[in-house]
């Protein structure tokens, strides 16, 4: 199999692992979406330092793809884990929909599976006749929060713009709704609305087209953090710092000194670098338990200048 740059490493890794002699303690395959992004390697991290405070109690193997739309690649991962024998997966699905088939050939085969990040689709898994405990925040919560937020600063008339994530995901469905909500409370405008991918590079060339269609545009909301630098960096080019307001979701530390000087209003914290700990540790309860728990929702919170204070 032919692997990027990116996600070799993490794949050599857990290879490696999966080389070395069987131990009598639970091997748990974590596997994430774009180690690119930063919260995902922040969620790599704390599941390595969780495993490393608990390194008698389970093994872990985490590994990632080459970019967030790479869904291919993923299933490729998750059956390779599949074929190792796994215990546990862990998954951050890129897709919704199109990982459920490859999750359903982990359960089948005896695996347990936890589902974290963003959500498989509830109708695939019903037509699949599969259960899969969600471990993941509120993304509509969330979002509705940010925006909330964002709509006090502006008046009823305003434009704004939404820059989603990945057309269909779960988790860019419910921020884009939690988005919308907020603002349609506060009767301001939404003059576009439209995918960049969750990638800083696509939301920099649909942000910059943005601020040339719509020259009196008052904000724009971003679906994930990523999003939002792309987006600062179209305001900056177009000299518009400061007319502009901004605001992203999931609090990685390149925008924590932005949203300190105002130049993203806000985000919100859906702890990265416990994420994945919390659906490893339901992982291991169900191997313990033989149980097939119910879904469990993660904290997110609203952050701004005043709560980094």
């Amino acid at each position: 199999m032919r692997t990027s740059k990116l996600v070799g490493p993490a794949l050599l890794l857990a290879l490696a692992a999966c080389a070395a002699p069987r131990s009598d303690r639970p091997r748990v395959a974590l596997v994430m979406k774009s180690l690119a992004n930063e919260f995902f390697k922040t969620m790599e991290d704390g599941a390595r330092a969780h495993q490393r405070a608990h390194a008698t109690e389970y093994d872990l193997l985490a590994t990632g793809i080459k970019d967030e739309q790479d869904v291919a690649g993923q299933i490729r991962l998750v059956e390779q884990m599949v074929a190792e024998g796994v215990d546990a997966l862990v998954i951050a699905p890129a897709d919704s929909q199109a990982l459920v088939g490859v999750c359903k050939k982990a359960k089948t085969a005896g695996i347990v599976v936890v589902n974290i990040d963003n959500k498989l689709d509830d109708i695939v898994l019903a037509q699949r006749k599969l259960s899969v405990p969600f471990v993941g925040p509120n993304n509509r919560a969330g979002a509705l929060q940010v925006a909330a937020y964002l709509a006090e600063r502006l008046k009823p008339g305003d434009k704004v713009a939404i820059l989603e994530g990945v057309p269909g995901a779960f988790n860019a469905v419910e921020r884009r709704i939690g988005f919308e909500s907020a603002l349609e409370a506060a009767g301001v405008v939404i003059a576009s609305s439209q995918p960049a991918h969750w990638e800083t590079a696509k939301a920099n060339q649909v942000a910059a087209a943005l601020l040339t269609e719509i020259p009196d545009l008052k904000a724009i909301l971003c679906a994930n953090d990523s999003m939002a630098l792309g987006a600062v960096a179209a305001l900056k080019a177009a000299g518009r710092e400061g007319q502009v307001l901004v605001v992203g979701f999931d609090n990685i530390s390149a925008v924590r000194g932005l949203v300190k000087s105002g130049r993203i209003l806000a985000t919100a914290d859906q702890h990265a670098d416990r994420l994945a700990v919390f659906g490893i540790e339901y992982a291991l309860e169900m191997l313990k338990t033989k149980g097939q728990p119910a879904s469990r929702e993660t904290p997110v919170d609203l952050i701004t200048a005043e709560t980094l204070r």
